[in-house]
């Protein structure tokens, strides 16, 4: 018996006993736990969390029977297609003795696989993590910043000419107003 068909038995016999089903498969990759999901929601479940377990963060994906009358109705309709799934047997969506999705299926498999990784990267993110982080990204910011210099005050402005105080063009240079002297050239001594 292959791996995909002891998923495959194991879901069915939880489908066939149980209002609320966890799926749990150490080391199983993610598409195999959407594919599994999948194979639960034609049978009128729907994906419900994941939660990471344990020191390695061991994923448990719970679905729970699905009471909406499109649900009983697309259970009913692949319990009549597929009557007794199980290893070697069909199951829908999947191909025969293994979890890889037939074309018509790929898609909503990819969105289940891409709910239970969102979910499960929002399950492994703790409040210290986060903080820390929070706090690591405005000190790293503003660590680089001093460094580079990058947000420093601007630099005093330069003056263009020799004689030309600052922020004056040299046409707006008076000499004689500035000092107030007659006439530029003029000399006064202190001493006479």
């Amino acid at each position: 018996m292959s791996l995909a068909d002891r998923h495959i038995t194991a879901l069915v016999r939880q489908i066939a006993t149980q209002d609320m089903i966890e799926l749990v498969h150490p080391f199983a990759e993610w598409q195999t736990f959407g594919a599994l999901a999948y194979i639960a929601e034609c049978y009128g479940f729907r994906y419900a969390d994941v939660r990471l377990v344990g020191k390695h963060k061991m994923a448990h994906i719970r679905m729970v029977r699905d009471t909406s009358p499109q649900a009983q109705q697309r259970a009913a309709a692949n319990i009549a297609a597929f009557p007794d799934p199980g290893p070697g047997r069909p199951v829908p969506g999947m191909y025969p003795g293994s979890l890889t999705p037939v074309p018509e299926a790929q898609e909503d498999v990819e969105l289940i696989t891409t709910l239970i990784r969102y979910d499960a990267a929002g399950a492994a993110a703790n409040r210290k993590q986060l903080l820390s982080m929070a706090w690591a990204g405005p000190v790293l910011f503003l660590l680089l910043a001093v460094l580079t210099g990058k947000y420093a005050a601007p630099p005093a402005p330069r003056r263009p000419h020799p004689g030309v105080p600052a922020g004056r063009t040299p046409d707006q240079h008076d000499p004689a107003r500035e000092t107030g002297r007659a006439a530029a050239g003029c000399r006064v001594h202190a001493g006479a």
